[in-house]
């Protein structure tokens, strides 16, 4: 018998019954994007390398085995399955590069390595058949860079798949989700209280329910791309689930995903999802989750654990990095849920918070997922950018609620006034003459700095000195005292103003680009409660630089929209802010030229997969981890990490514990002795007087000299 895979305890798996069991799975994940038979084709060829008798001896004797993945890529290769053949030599490694044909036989290269030479393999023949199965030709190299990492995710997600089934002998259950339909069912029994009241409704409820309405209606509509354009307090989370659930019973899709870029808005949006169709069907990926407490269910947390890697679950939610990271990298794990995609609803909420340095990339990809991978894409936010020049000339944005401008108006809750310069002391007296007040300012020093100059009685900091567990504290005692009209006085960076649902009467936003005033307008007098003329927003310019990330939405604010537009609030000033932004930026809205290097290779090198995996980074600070080993659970995992523990379980329970700091400060804490260094990247904090629990949670100033603040 040919051998896939040995067991622990002894057990054979025959290498032609792994085969065909991939080329299965394969064969069903890439349905969806109508390329099963070329997939199961892949499926059969992926592992033939472990033919060879070579590979045999070690499998069974402990022998040297060697590359098993190259033959498959050859044999591909030779039948002129092209994305096949770069699939089947990347299935452990990683897609490679394509390189040119003049690479030599030790490059790892794709052309090097159907160069190389391989232990022989052709015992293959006497169990399995290859026949070509060909495409239609793309002229588009983007588009074929797209087909093969999708292609490459439904192999890798099939090879996990049969060889985990068979090395836990069955034992890992995966799956049993609730359906579509039945996950529709639970919400409209939710709403149902909204759709039919008993008794009188206030008008902004009513209006809630007017658009909760548009968006189910809308979602029997056709498949593509939409746009979902609600102000704050409109209800967009719940009438954007509504949508999507609605469309997916009507075209039959596979799930719901959505993609936020914060993780405090993420953490919100899943509660929300929770409550309605159950915990056991909402999986929550990010960096801070840990699957261990999620509920008391190990049965149903192991489930959602299990998803996390292929992304089966029918409602995700996730952050933009995971995913447009995901959709350009080459790793194995990485792509393992890149098929799980295709066929769903994608909300890509507060989507003018996608990064302009990448912009056509991220746009260019959402275009070829409802184009070519059967997905609907809503582009959801309180403040449309103009991305619709951004997409091809064919592709047609539909409005779910096309009566944007009359929900503009009847949300309007504040009043935007620019108040001139500010220093911190004089902001701190302003917010002291009143009882709640939110400052959002630029930097994480001018933050510190304004929360110590508060009277100490009711104020509150957030910035991300702060773990996010303290973070997650934090809010809940400031929405608290919010309610209770108790002294609430908050002093925040931008990480507030997206989605994070907080009512003040009064806020003070340090000079920004449009959308993010916008956005910490929309912390102003949220839900209604007070007159328009009696809910401000002041507008403040202070002493200190503008941030160089910053500068040139400042600028256009400013020298444009202020310049041009009475009402800098309006849709229509929306639309000249992000029209001016994406002018401005031209070619750098693909500022590492991703897609050029698909369009026409990088360097003398084709479909350049591992290259722009590496450069293909959403959020590039330079920055390192620190864990706070603050609490009995946060010291265990500390002293876990000490002992050199690195598995990823382990740090996605510690990220809960962990602020990101940049390097010089991180060096700086370091030479002091504050931190001990415990992986690349990654250190426990020792001096935990550094740490504010109560307040601005990591200090940067080292106890042996001054560190920086950015």
């Amino acid at each position: 018998m040919i051998v896939a895979h040995k067991s622990a305890d002894g057990r054979l798996q025959p290498l032609e019954e792994h085969l065909r069991n991939v080329a299965e799975y394969a064969k069903r994940f890439s349905e969806v994007f109508e390329a099963g038979e070329y997939a199961y084709v892949l499926g059969l060829a992926h592992d033939i390398g472990k033919y060879s008798a070579e590979f045999q001896e070690y499998l069974l004797h402990e022998g040297t085995g060697g590359d098993h993945s190259t033959a498959g890529a050859k044999e591909l290769f030779r039948l002129r399955m092209l994305p096949a053949s770069l699939c089947a030599a990347g299935h452990h490694a990683g897609l490679p590069d394509g390189g040119g044909p003049g690479d030599p036989a030790g490059l790892p290269t794709w052309q090097g390595r159907l160069k190389k030479q391989v232990h022989p393999y052709a015992a293959y023949r006497r169990e399995i058949t290859l026949e070509a199965v060909s495409r239609p030709p793309e002229a588009n190299g983007f588009r074929i860079a797209f087909f093969t990492r999708m292609l490459f995710s439904a192999l890798v997600d099939a090879d996990f798949l049969d060889t985990e089934a068979f090395m836990q002998s069955g034992a890992v259950q995966r799956g049993g989700y609730a359906s579509i339909l039945s996950l529709f069912d639970a919400l409209k029994q939710y709403i149902d209280p909204w759709l039919h009241p008993q008794g009188d409704v206030n008008p902004i409820n009513r209006k809630r329910t007017e658009i909760l309405k548009c968006c189910l209606e809308a979602g029997k509509g056709k498949r593509g791309l939409k746009s979902l354009t609600v102000p704050t307090g409109g209800g967009k989370t719940i009438a954007s689930l509504a949508f999507a659930l609605q469309h997916a019973v009507q075209h039959g899709l596979s799930r719901v995903i959505y993609v936020i870029p914060y993780t405090s808005i993420i953490e919100q949006t899943a509660k929300v999802f929770r409550a309605i169709v159950g915990a056991e069907n909402v999986l929550e990926y990010h960096a801070n989750v840990s699957f261990d407490q999620q509920g008391d269910d190990d049965r149903k947390t192991e489930k959602l654990r299990l998803s996390a890697e292929n992304w089966d679950a029918p409602i995700i939610v996730t952050t933009s990095v995971q995913f447009f990271e995901s959709l350009y990298a080459n790793r194995t794990s990485r792509c393992r849920k890149l098929h799980n995609i295709a066929n769903s609803v994608v909300i890509f909420d507060e989507a003018q918070m996608l990064p302009v340095d990448y912009l056509t990339p991220c746009v260019r990809a959402i275009w070829e997922l409802v184009e070519m991978y059967g997905i609907t894409a809503v582009l959801c936010t309180a403040t449309q950018p103009s991305l619709g020049k951004l997409f091809p000339k064919t592709a047609k944005i539909e409005e779910l609620c096309p009566n944007t401008q009359e929900m503009f108006h009847f949300f309007r809750r504040t009043q935007l006034k620019h108040i001139g310069t500010l220093t911190i002391e004089k902001l701190a007296g302003q917010m002291a003459m009143q009882t709640q007040v939110l400052a959002i300012v630029n930097t994480r020093k001018q933050a510190a700095e304004l929360y110590q100059a508060l009277p100490a009685g009711g104020r509150f900091h957030l910035s991300t000195l702060m773990t996010p567990l303290m973070r997650r504290w934090t809010l809940r005692n400031i929405r608290r005292r919010l309610r209770q009209g108790l002294v609430c006085r908050v002093v925040a960076t931008s990480l507030i103003e997206a989605g994070v649902d907080v009512d003040f009467p009064t806020v003070f936003r340090a000079e920004a680009g449009l959308d993010s005033i916008i956005q910490a307008a929309g912390r102003c007098n949220r839900e209604g409660k007070r007159p328009v003329d009696e809910s401000a927003v002041y507008i403040f310019r202070t002493e200190e630089r503008i941030p160089p990330r910053m500068q040139q939405n400042v600028s256009i604010f400013k020298n444009e929209i202020q310049l041009s537009f009475s009402d800098v609030a309006s849709l229509e000033a929306i639309q000249a802010y992000f029209d001016a932004l994406h002018n401005l930026k031209g070619d750098l809205l693909d500022r590492k030229k991703i897609v050029d290097a698909f369009e026409r290779g990088r360097n003398g090198c084709m479909l350049p997969f591992a290259q722009v995996a590496k450069e293909f980074r959403l959020i590039e600070e330079n920055t390192k981890s620190v864990f706070i080993p603050l609490g009995q659970r946060a010291k265990r995992l500390a002293q876990r990490l000490q002992q050199g523990e690195c598995s990823r379980s382990l740090l996605r329970k510690a990220g809960r514990y962990m602020v990101n700091v940049y390097d010089q400060h991180f060096q700086e804490l370091y030479r002091a002795n504050d931190l001990v260094v415990v992986a690349d990247g990654l250190a426990v904090l020792t001096n935990l007087r550094l740490y504010d629990t109560k307040g601005t949670g990591l200090s940067l100033e080292a106890d042996a000299g001054k560190a920086l603040f950015v």
